[in-house]
């Protein structure tokens, strides 16, 4: 396989020059009638001339091939000369950004998702862009959506277990890592540097994103529920450690259950309680 390969042409100043002197010796010989003959020398030699110029902007370069034949890549900047007969093409090196459609896709556990990649990237390898692909900016968009998809199907959208696995949403890190791997392994037969790939957007797809939505909802309330029933068990056991430890109040059984499920209803509840005052006994 082959690589790029850097040429110097000459400088165009030096053969801008050249140039000159042909095209003063074409008007003279035209003007007079004795020396016309040399003008039809001069004059398809001047069209070459011409016809050689190049200008390579700043980070630029141009692929330049004689009949067929990969000959080297200009990536100097400036205006130079090069044989007149070389086919060329531009090729800039400059960095991209790519903002891919979104998609939707499968995650790992099946679940369908809106998914959506941003990538920066340039050309490495003229040559690999050139010729060993047919339209390296389509190459890139095509092997972009591939790459997400795979990517999606490797990774669930999240975890509702609580179970330590990447997921998209969780492992943001190790999944552009991973995106960027891949770019980087599907681009590189296109002579393409990955510099930056990232998820750019990320979400349920509508058919179920309302029932994902109430998921995450009970779960967080699930959680918290947790919290404050772990919480409210805690501050019962202080409160009868405390009146039974300072004497307050002597209770047997009976009145410790009754206590605990009112001291619970109170802490559990959502709502504020409504306190109720019992003018008799405990029993009555």
């Amino acid at each position: 396989m082959k690589h790029e390969r850097e040429i110097s042409p000459a400088s165009g100043y030096t053969i801008a020059g050249i140039t000159l002197i042909v095209a003063l010796i074409s008007f003279f010989s035209l003007m007079i009638s004795d020396i016309a003959l040399l003008a039809i020398i001069t004059i398809p030699a001047l069209m070459l001339l011409l016809r050689g110029f190049i200008m390579i902007q700043p980070n630029g370069s141009m692929v330049v091939t004689l009949f067929g034949e990969y000959k080297g890549t200009v990536k100097k900047n400036g205006f130079f000369w090069v044989n007149p007969l070389f086919s060329r093409q531009n090729i800039s090196l400059r960095a991209r950004n790519f903002d891919s459609e979104r998609v939707k896709v499968n995650d790992k556990l099946g679940n369908p998702v809106m998914i959506s990649v941003i990538l920066v990237w340039k050309v490495e390898d003229t040559y690999k862009a050139a010729f060993d692909v047919n339209d390296y900016e389509n190459f890139v968009k095509v092997q972009s959506d591939a790459a997400v998809r795979k990517l999606a199907n490797s990774y669930p959208y999240d975890n509702f277990d609580h179970i330590d696995e990447i997921t998209l949403v969780s492992g943001v890190d190790e999944v552009n890592s991973a995106l960027e791997g891949r770019l980087s392994d599907r681009l590189q037969m296109a002579g393409i540097k990955v510099i930056e790939a990232r998820i750019g957007y990320l979400a349920y797809s509508s058919e179920i994103a309302s029932a994902m939505l109430r998921r995450q909802q009970a779960t967080a309330i699930v959680a918290a529920r947790e919290k404050i029933v772990e919480g409210a068990v805690s501050m019962v056991e202080m409160a009868l450690d405390e009146l039974s430890k300072k004497k307050i109040i002597e209770m047997d059984e009976e009145k410790k259950a009754s206590m605990v499920s009112n001291l619970m209803v109170v802490l559990c509840s959502d709502k504020d309680a409504t306190p109720v005052v019992n003018t008799g006994t405990l029993h009555q």
